[in-house]
């Protein structure tokens, strides 16, 4: 029997960039898990990708099924409209994030996954408190680094495999 786990998920930056954090409810036969991280310089669109990924890497079993609810069009449409995967055959170049995306193909992989938009600040429960859990990640006071994003080499895709 498949087990149904539910992830919702939110990204911010204070200033883009500037500032930003994620956070991540989890979901799963009636259990509760929160995710939380702020980083000193980032952008929103990484903050929330990095939220779906950590709430995929954060689950203990694979080959689930996983609905992911993001306020993201960013994410959602990338997936959902089948962009990510001309972005994948194409080495990922001239996009941005590229080394968020590899690792979220990696971990994407491991489930079945199901992206649902949801509308941010309309007042559903979890998406709000996301929202809460990232803003106050990235208004933290140990801030974390975005090794990534901080280096000249924003705009070149890390070697893999």
């Amino acid at each position: 029997m498949s087990v149904q786990i539910t992830i919702y998920t939110d990204g911010s930056a204070l200033g883009n960039p500037g500032p930003g954090g994620f956070g991540v409810v989890l979901m799963a036969r009636g259990h509760r898990k929160e995710l939380s991280e702020g980083y000193r310089l980032t952008t929103n669109n990484r903050m929330e990708l990095l939220a779906v990924i950590k709430g995929l890497e954060a689950l203990k079993i694979t080959g689930g099924d996983v609905t992911v609810y993001s306020d993201s069009r960013y994410v959602v449409d990338a997936v959902t409209k089948g962009w990510i995967w001309n972005w994948q055959r194409t080495r990922f170049k001239n996009k941005k994030n590229p080394d968020l995306w590899q690792r979220f193909l990696k971990v994407y992989a491991l489930h079945r996954v199901k992206f649902v938009w949801v509308k941010g600040h309309a007042e559903i429960p979890e998406n709000e408190r996301c929202d809460f859990l990232a803003t106050t990640a990235a208004r933290g006071p140990r801030l974390l680094i975005d090794e990534y994003y901080e280096t000249s080499e924003r705009t070149t895709p890390p070697l893999s495999e």
